[in-house]
């Protein structure tokens, strides 16, 4: 296990987390860099880094929204992003490829349940590929099926934990 810190993300922060999604989602999935400057700017509650050996190793972004449609792309532009809505949807989570594996998700996760349930949120909700259904689960959250998003192409699966 890696020793892991988790803060909010901070102005410097973006262009690392930048690099960590573009390697690790498609170039059809990944959030551009404006995107993420923006959901860090609009909901900095919603955007955790983790921090190891000084640097960014991972982070978990968001918005809320009182909508529970996961299939809305303009969501992910934070397009309707109220900060006192009830739903705290997980727009990315992602641990740079040579930190994977070593436990850092789950402190990340942990913090961010924990940081939602404080900022009165009653449910989580994600989108995920099937085969890290199981990762999720691990935290409580339940499948509710196939979603009818069509981000980057594929198939996903919509997740939900209930605070």
């Amino acid at each position: 296990m890696v020793d892991v810190s988790i803060r909010n993300v901070a102005a410097k922060d973006i262009r690392a987390c930048y690099d960590i999604e573009v390697a690790c989602f498609s170039a059809a999935e990944a959030a551009s860099m404006a995107k993420i400057e923006k959901r860090a700017a609009i909901f900095p509650d919603g955007f955790l880094v983790a921090h190891a050996s000084g640097r960014v190793i991972g982070f978990i972004n968001s918005g809320a929204t009182d909508q529970p449609d996961l299939a809305d792309e303009e969501f992910k532009d934070m397009v309707g992003h109220d900060p006192n809505g009830k739903n705290i949807v997980i727009l990315s989570i992602a641990v740079a490829p040579s930190y994977q594996g070593t436990g850092v998700s789950r402190p990340l996760m942990d913090r961010f349940i924990d940081r939602a349930k404080a900022l009165g949120k009653q449910t989580i909700l994600l989108l995920c590929r099937e085969h890290v259904i199981g990762y999720y689960k691990k935290f409580g959250y339940q499948d509710a099926g196939v979603s009818a998003s069509t981000h980057g192409g594929g198939q996903w699966h919509e997740m939900h934990l209930d605070l």
